[in-house]
């Protein structure tokens, strides 16, 4: 929590308690069906809280947006998303249906209003997003191909929008075809050698008929 607070201070009495309540819950979780690795679960809060509050960095969500969590798995960044920003909607899917039962569980334990979770492939979701967030559950090409028709028309942020992307290493080759792609290395505004070669990759879509 300490990072949390070091990067985020501005939180309030509650969102530092929603925050505080994950360690447990995921502790008591990863017990039953092994979400996170024993070894990240002992640092949920930088390998998994502030790796998904690095897009925050990039791009504060306005109230009423609408954001798309693409395999979300446990619920990152989608959860600590939702606590930072409250009035902003989030829509969290993954195939895998006991991950989702898990973000559900997560949600209602530490009262989040503003998180909707569903097993869903991103091919089947219906609406538009003002963002498309993951974390690095394929690559760019194949991920653009799932999520390329669902923004909407409607610009209210200083990034266009599009998908806000959590990956790590040489992104050259798997970026080659989005020239319009930008990284944003997130050891800028991280101090941990975690975020070394951890990047936020925003990539604009246009809005399609």
């Amino acid at each position: 929590m300490k990072e949390i607070l070091r990067y985020f201070p501005d939180l309030t009495e509650l969102q530092i308690s929603q925050f505080q309540q994950l360690e447990v819950l995921y502790q008591d979780w990863n017990a039953k069906i092994n979400l996170i690795s024993r070894k990240d679960i002992e640092e949920l809060y930088v390998k998994h809280v502030l790796h998904s509050l690095a897009i925050a960095k990039i791009q504060k969500f306005e109230p009423g947006t609408y954001v798309l969590d693409v395999g979300t798995g446990g619920g990152f960044p989608g959860i600590p998303l939702a606590i930072l920003f409250p009035e902003t909607r989030f829509y969290l899917i993954d195939v895998i249906l006991k991950k989702i039962n898990v973000v559900k569980a997560v949600a209602d334990a530490i009262g989040l209003k503003n998180v909707k979770a569903e097993q869903l492939r991103a091919e089947n979701v219906k609406g538009d997003f003002d963002f498309i967030v993951s974390r690095a559950v394929t690559n760019m090409p194949d991920f653009y191909m799932w999520v390329k028709d669902k923004i909407k028309k409607q610009n209210k942020h200083e990034l266009k929008n599009g998908i806000l992307y959590l990956k790590g290493g040489d992104l050259t080759e798997e970026l080659k075809d989005f020239p319009k792609a930008t990284e944003y290395p997130i050891a800028e505004f991280f101090e941990n050698e975690f975020f070394e070669t951890k990047k936020v990759v925003h990539l604009p879509l246009k809005f399609k008929v």
